[in-house]
């Protein structure tokens, strides 16, 4: 039992690893971080907008809340400031006849509250400027612009968040393994994917990266070596009818890296295969692009894909997801070379073949008979 326990415990530890070792997760994020930049990070200001574009939403909404609430307290205090300079304030016992810059400002409540009430264009009609002070004047045109621009970047920083085209690629899912069987005659890595809206993706198109650590002949080890992976859709690559369920196909010859891999052999591989889904939504034609990854434990060989599109009995077509993921076991051979000599050999046996070794002996027969 505590053998049992261990195994399975080392095991866990192990399938741990190999996630962490993953550069892109199931859900397209990418696993990497960068050391020792020579940039500050003061440099992510200058572009601004991409910036809080990135930033999560806590930390959005944090800045919004923040960015209005500070500048109500600041123009607040040189509301305070006005009317602190120009005595109108109540422990300054102006006369009856004094007119203040701002009506009705009686302390630092009062002015944040007028501050708040300008920046936001409520307008109560309590608290007003006079035409006394220039300095009131100048103040409330510089707030209402600031205050414009404000709103107008936060709204739009949410706007531009929530139109963002990476939540349009979370209804694109991919299967949860990849399979490895015979498709064709050919030996390919299987992969479905499927649209979860009914609108499309205008112009999408599909492909691979293959990751590995190489060693190049000079001897410089290369981790994360990219190596192109085609895919291959029957209804073609380009401008693919996306409305249904798709299996996309990555056919294993000669010039394939998973050529020289075989069924004992795969999960020993050290590989991440990563797939794109570039398309434009057809809504805000905005361009998006999904991402998902294998590794060789989410590679099964010998399986394929249960069939999930039907016909109803009124004429509908229907798609059954709870099949999306599910394989089936077929007989497949263990390798790809084992498929291609077979293939070799059954070719050669429809041939003849001229043997140069062989000599025709011509044998004389005799008529004659002795009795």
């Amino acid at each position: 039992m505590f053998s049992y326990l261990r195994n399975r415990f080392a095991s866990h530890l192990r399938e741990r690893s190999r996630r962490r070792a993953r550069l892109v997760s199931k859900d397209g994020r990418c696993n990497i971080e960068f050391g020792n930049v020579e940039q500050s990070r003061f440099v992510f200001l200058i572009d601004i907008w991409t910036t809080v574009l990135d930033l999560r939403w806590r930390y959005k909404m944090t800045i919004f809340i923040s960015a209005f609430l500070g500048s109500w307290f600041l123009f607040g205090l040189l509301w305070y400031l006005v009317a602190y300079i120009h005595k109108d304030l109540p422990e300054f016992n102006p006369s009856i006849n004094h007119t203040p810059c701002v009506e009705n400002i009686n302390g630092l409540t009062s002015a944040f509250l007028f501050s708040l009430e300008t920046q936001v264009t409520i307008g109560y009609g309590f608290r007003c400027v006079t035409e006394q002070c220039a300095t009131a004047i100048f103040l409330l045109i510089f707030q209402s612009i600031l205050g414009v621009i404000i709103n107008s970047f936060m709204c739009g920083a949410i706007l531009a968040k929530i139109s963002r085209s990476k939540n349009r690629a979370k209804t694109i899912t991919f299967s949860k393994n990849a399979v490895i069987s015979k498709r064709g005659g050919k030996l390919c890595l299987l992969i479905r994917v499927a649209n979860l809206r009914k609108s499309l993706l205008i112009g999408s198109h599909i492909y691979g990266k293959l990751l590995r650590t190489t060693i190049t002949p000079e001897g410089e080890t290369i981790i994360l070596d990219q190596v192109n992976i085609e895919f291959i859709v029957d209804a073609g690559n380009e401008n693919l009818f996306f409305i249904s369920p798709l299996t996309i196909y990555h056919v294993i010859d000669k010039s394939s890296p998973f050529f020289h891999m075989a069924a004992e052999t795969i999960l020993q591989q050290d590989f991440e295969l990563v797939v794109f889904l570039d398309g434009t939504v057809e809504a805000t034609s905005a361009t998006c692009q999904v991402r998902t990854s294998y590794i060789p434990e989410e590679v099964l060989w010998g399986y394929r894909f249960a069939p999930i599109v039907s016909k109803t009995k009124e004429g509908k077509y229907r798609v059954d997801f709870q099949n999306f993921s599910k394989t089936v076991a077929v007989e497949t051979p263990h390798c790809a070379f084992c498929l291609h000599n077979e293939r070799e050999a059954k070719a050669k046996e429809k041939k003849g073949f001229d043997n140069p070794g062989f000599v025709l002996s011509e044998v004389n027969e005799t008529t004659d008979t002795k009795m």
